[in-house]
């Protein structure tokens, strides 16, 4: 009996080591370079820019300013004397809205109401981020943002498409 056993077993681990086939990868859809990736993103960035140009051109009796961080802005009410300006760590209040190229409003201030901000230590749209650190206290800017420094190509969710340039006009209340 436990020579039949021996048998048995020997013969079924015989065959269970067997050369196992590679499976081959499942594809599901088209797969993209990283430079057809890149050239696609910089076909977006040159048209956001184009339309940017546009506002700014039918927008002809004021005068924008373009900042080393890529988006546009003008003064609404500026503060002539010298006073602080954010810095990290800093807890400021702040109104904005934001509205689409064609000043169609998306989301007003009255909507978003008055937003405490801790300056460089809290995740929000990276052109506010960077824009707010300009204002003084009472300051009112008229900021453009492409869409790399507003919600990128995800968008908020809602009523913010994917690669969609923004205007928002923001008021710097106080910092603390």
């Amino acid at each position: 009996m436990k020579l039949r056993t021996c048998i048995y077993l020997s013969f079924f681990l015989w065959l269970s080591c067997s050369e196992q086939e590679a499976r081959k990868p499942v594809s599901s859809g088209k797969t993209y370079s990283l430079s057809s990736a890149t050239e696609f993103l910089k076909k977006i960035n040159e048209k956001e820019e184009a339309n940017i140009k546009k506002y700014i051109e039918n927008d002809s009796l004021n005068l924008y300013t373009r900042s080393s961080n890529g988006f546009w802005y003008r003064y609404l009410h500026k503060i002539a004397i010298d006073t602080i300006v954010p810095k990290k760590g800093n807890t400021i209040e702040f109104s904005y809205d934001i509205a689409n190229l064609d000043d169609q409003m998306i989301y007003s201030s009255k909507e978003i109401g008055v937003k405490k901000y801790r300056v460089d230590q809290e995740d929000f749209i990276p052109g506010l981020q960077k824009g707010i650190k300009i204002m003084k206290p009472g300051e009112t800017i008229k900021f453009i943002f492409p869409s790399f420094n507003a919600y990128g190509v995800v968008g908020d969710g809602r009523k913010i498409g994917i690669n969609q340039s923004l205007i928002s006009k923001v008021t710097l209340i106080n910092i603390k």
